[in-house]
């Protein structure tokens, strides 16, 4: 089950059910005694008052009356329909019977059974609304699922326990859509249209569905549980105690809710539903295709690397379902392949119907054997417990389908000739090759600028200047020369900002909030707003002031203005529509430029990093740095400053834009941190692993290779194993520039 990370509230489930007794024993309101009955106006209440079980009618058709279960505190809440296929008319009585065999039979006016539950006992029995149970309710369920009901099949007689969807929101009548566990391959939720898939939640991995991995956010509230026996494949979850109530609801429209009840307001929540976008939409892109639900409302889906559209007419027209196929064949025969595989990271993966699985395997060995099998495509870990990697192996003979991204995604290993690997596609070499020189002269920026940065570095803000010709931020104490950037107005920023609406809200940071704002001249402008709590001050904000005022480099945020008013402080920003590094690319290098003084940054990370239109790098957020002169560097920070704050966090981003992982990426589950996890691949000779897919198409694995060791000498732990930047540039345009061997890094050791 898809859906948001928020959690799924539940309860503990009263549900009705059978149980064969000896004796009748007393009358209770909860229940049905051998011989008795219900008629309609008349219910079973559970011990806890938590279900009835009654007649009723749907809203606008009392015309026609159903025996089912709902919940007490909210009638239209039903969570089992007994006779769906035969209503009965609200002229006549109906009437619920328990027989002296143990069936239950729902007879009409006439006496004639509308619905039985085909269970037999040979001594008395008693039916009774129990706070759990199964046999009736749980062995023939409707459109929901309850704790302790399970979706999934026996494998000896073949009986399936599935949802099925209300016909409309009013008729129960069983409806076009059924929700079932698919027991082929890895075992998996799927939601049908007849014989159609229309969604399906990915393969359980040991702890989640690969395409729902927020479900590992509710074990508090509840656990999942996937059975597999050779007798019994199954899905089920069960409850924490003093949860309220839940329940999992396939709609007529095959939208499968988490609903929650809240008292207060006394209202169903929908706390996550699937499917959650149109990557959703069972093979989207078809075969060989990536789905991409944050690209452009058009452009969701693309081929992944190493293919191309089958038919790039329908591509052009959107139209994707043909899929893709490989731009070079593969070269395996006659027990010989030059084969290799690429990882695609981060995806749901792709339907297992065509797969073979083998639970003892390690994924070492899932590879080797993908490898010397030239019909196998794909290969990935089947269980990602434990930690590591994964174990365990499945793979994909032929072709995959339905492949997307979704956060805490696994690893996807595609097959690939060997020439797919050295193969740069020239046009994306020269789109990087722009973007890496760029961000490499400018973390050199970060690091180094020129000596007429230095009068700045002296000046100093004097506050507002209140004249007629308009503002501008000074230091008239030590007779510096202004730095000439302009005052805006308090009123002005409101207007702009909308009165600081959420809705212009751009991110925030330790400085404080950042919007988006329209001046009066329609000039868009990123508008920083210095938060009450924040851990930066004036000190800060000088910073950002005084350094960046004069400061016009391609590869820096350019500041406009500035604004103080009681106790607010902005800073107006250009505006970069491309957002930042670390929510836009991750796919790139950083920074670099030669010069006499020498700026230590002290913040960079990939959220400091913007892209404008053209996706050309601009730093940004200088409050937390520091200038030096050229003897001072020297005296002072010459191996320990700049190394420490600016080297270290150049290799992470590095390391990070290489992955496409954060530093702290929920995708490691037995690593601290993306260092640990990079170290752990490097060592093992792996480190080709932590390439991401979007990077290989069009960068070599010597090139991604050659940053990834650059990468883990920034973030050693002694700052004089780090290289100088300039050392680094050398590094990254001089593939003959030797580089030294990399030690553990410490974050690693801890």
């Amino acid at each position: 089950m898809a859906g948001a990370t928020i959690k799924f509230l539940y309860l503990p489930v009263l549900i009705f059910s059978v149980l064969l007794l000896t004796s009748a024993g007393s009358i209770a309101l909860d229940t049905l005694n051998n011989g008795g009955n219900i008629t309609d106006g008349k219910t079973l209440v559970s011990a806890g008052g938590s279900f009835t079980l009654g007649f009723f009618s749907p809203t606008g058709v009392p015309a026609k009356r159903y025996l089912g279960i709902w919940f007490t505190v909210s009638p239209d809440a039903v969570c089992w329909v007994a006779n769906r296929d035969t209503p009965l008319s609200n002229t006549t009585s109906g009437v619920l019977v328990l027989g002296s065999t143990g069936i239950l039979r729902l007879l009409d006016g006439s006496g004639q059974t509308a619905w039985s539950s085909n269970t037999t006992s040979p001594a008395p029995a008693v039916a009774q609304l129990l706070n759990s149970g199964n046999l009736v309710s749980f062995d023939h369920p409707s459109n929901t699922l309850l704790a302790g009901m399970k979706l999934g099949k026996d494998l000896q007689t073949g009986a399936e326990c599935s949802l099925t969807s209300w016909r409309e929101p009013n008729d129960p009548s069983p409806g076009d859509y059924r929700r079932a566990m698919d027991t082929r391959g890895l075992p998996e939720s799927v939601s049908w249209q007849g014989n159609v898939k229309k969604y399906r939640t990915g393969p359980w991995n040991g702890l989640w569905f690969s395409g729902v991995p927020e479900m590992a956010s509710y074990s508090e509230l509840f656990s999942n549980q996937v059975v597999v026996r050779p007798d019994e494949i199954a899905y089920f979850f069960n409850a924490t105690a003093d949860a309220p109530f839940s329940r999992l609801v396939l709609s007529e429209v095959a939208v499968v809710r988490r609903l929650a009840w809240d008292p207060a307001s006394r209202v169903w929540n929908t706390f996550a539903q699937a499917p959650r976008d149109v990557c959703d939409d069972y093979a989207m892109c078809g075969a060989f295709g990536l789905c991409n639900a944050n690209m452009a409302s058009t452009l969701f889906c693309g081929c992944i690397v190493g293919f191309s559209p089958v038919s790039s007419t329908q591509w052009s027209m959107r139209e994707s379902r043909g899929g893709c196929r490989r731009n070079v064949p593969l070269e395996c025969g006659n027990g010989t392949t030059t084969d290799g595989f690429m990882a695609v990271r981060g995806v749901k993966l792709p339907d297992t119907d065509n797969t073979t699985v083998d639970m003892s395997s390690t994924l070492d060995e899932c590879r080797a054997r993908c490898f010397t099998n030239c019909s196998c495509v794909a290969y990935a870990a089947a269980d990602i417990r434990g930690g590591g990697a994964g174990s365990g192996c499945v793979m994909w003979t032929n072709y995959i389908v339905d492949v997307r991204y979704v956060d805490m995604g696994q690893d996807l290993y595609v097959r690939l000739a060997n020439s797919e690997f050295g193969g740069i596609a020239k046009g994306k070499r020269r789109d990087v090759a722009k973007i890496v020189i760029s961000v490499t002269a400018a973390s050199v920026l970060a690091v180094t600028v020129t000596a007429v940065m230095y009068l700045v570095w002296k000046c100093k803000l004097r506050g507002q200047r209140r004249n007629s010709g308009g503002r501008t931020a000074s230091n008239d104490e030590h007779g510096e020369e202004d730095l000439e950037l302009p005052f805006v107005s308090f009123r002005e920023i409101v207007s702009a900002t909308n009165n600081f609406s959420e809705d212009n809200m751009l991110g925030r940071g330790g400085f404080g909030k950042v919007y988006k704002g329209i001046l009066a001249d329609n000039k868009q402008v990123a508008i920083k707003r210095l938060g009450k709590g924040s851990r930066q001050g004036a000190e800060e904000f000088r910073n950002e002031v005084v350094l960046i005022a004069k400061l016009q480099h391609r590869n820096l945020v350019r500041l406009l203005g500035f604004c103080i008013h009681g106790g607010e402080k902005l800073l107006i920003y250009e505006y970069l529509p491309n957002k930042s590094l670390d929510s836009f690319i991750f796919g790139l290098l950083y920074l670099h430029q030669d010069s006499r003084l020498t700026i230590i940054h002290g913040d960079l990370k990939s959220s400091n990093i913007l892209l404008d239109l053209d996706t050309s790098p601009k730093i940004s957020d200088f409050s937390m740095a520091r200038l030096f002169g050229e003897n001072q560097l020297e005296a002072k920070t010459s191996r320990v400053v700049g190394n420490i704050s600016d080297t270290y966090s150049f290799g992470v981003i590095l390391l990070e834009i290489i992955s496409g992982l954060k530093i702290t990426s929920t995708h490691f589950t037995s690593f601290p941190s993306l260092l640990a996890y990079a170290w752990s691949l490097w060592k093992d000779g792996k480190a080709i692993d932590l390439v991401d897919s979007s990077l290989a198409e069009f960068c070599s694995p010597t090139e991604a290779l050659r940053c990834i060791h650059i990468g883990l000498l920034c973030v050693q732990d002694n700052p004089n194993s780090r290289p100088l930047m300039s050392s680094v540039v050398s590094m990254l345009e001089n593939e003959t520039t030797p580089i030294s061997v990399p030690k553990q890094p410490l974050y690693f050791s801890q």
